[in-house]
């Protein structure tokens, strides 16, 4: 199939009729050599990409199985842990006082100050504000005393059976008396709330989403 140059000058492209028929094959098959190749590259392309998806999802199913794998393992372990949380949660309920002990716990809080030779200036316990199973119950109180003697004071109410934390310590000077501060503290002590204040709670909680 050879095709003349002076024949390939002489062509008119608008013109497909008048075409030498080597030229015409030829072009036959570029074109059908293109559409075939545009058609596998698009098609290929597709395949690439979902196999590239497959691999991905292939990694994330080997990670998932890995890791249900290792907590299958480990179940005894997490069942153990799970026994341990359960009763140190309930070790630490019990710390909680109920609403018949709050009072005793207020006494022993202003026992332990009086017992380390504070003065108290203020003790005026403040609204309870409830959360979830338990209430806070924040407690103002302002005392005098030396500085050690704070520190004992401190001290003598982590000790007490019961949960009670300080904070916005607060320790100044007191004016014409260079031996004593004033110290400025809230205590909060917490108790648990029973199954009809939870539900109470739980209630109020709805109606304010409404």
């Amino acid at each position: 199939m050879n095709i003349d140059l002076e024949q390939i000058k002489n062509i008119d492209l608008n013109d497909v009729s008048r075409w030498p028929k080597p030229f015409k094959v030829g072009v036959v098959i570029l074109i059908c050599v293109a559409v075939l190749g545009a058609g596998l590259w698009f098609d290929t392309k597709s395949q690439l990409a979902a196999l590239e998806t497959s691999r991905d999802k292939e990694q994330e199913l080997k990670d998932t199985y890995t890791r249900k794998a290792h907590q299958a393992a480990n179940l005894a372990a997490y069942k153990d842990q799970m026994e341990e949380m359960k009763r140190s949660f309930g070790a630490m309920l019990r710390q909680l006082p109920s609403k018949t002990e709050v009072a005793e716990l207020l006494v022993d809080i202003s026992q332990a100050g009086l017992e380390n030779g504070l003065e108290f200036e203020l003790f005026k316990p403040q609204s309870e504000k409830p959360v979830e199973f338990y209430s806070e119950l924040p407690i103002k109180i302002s005392v005098t005393g030396k500085y050690h003697e704070f520190g004992k004071f401190i001290s003598d109410v982590a000790a007490l059976p019961r949960i009670v934390t300080l904070q916005d310590f607060s320790i100044t000077p007191v004016k014409d008396q260079p031996d004593i501060l004033l110290m400025e503290v809230t205590a909060k002590t917490y108790r648990y709330l029973d199954e009809d204040e939870i539900d109470a709670l739980a209630k109020s909680e709805k109606e304010k989403k409404k």
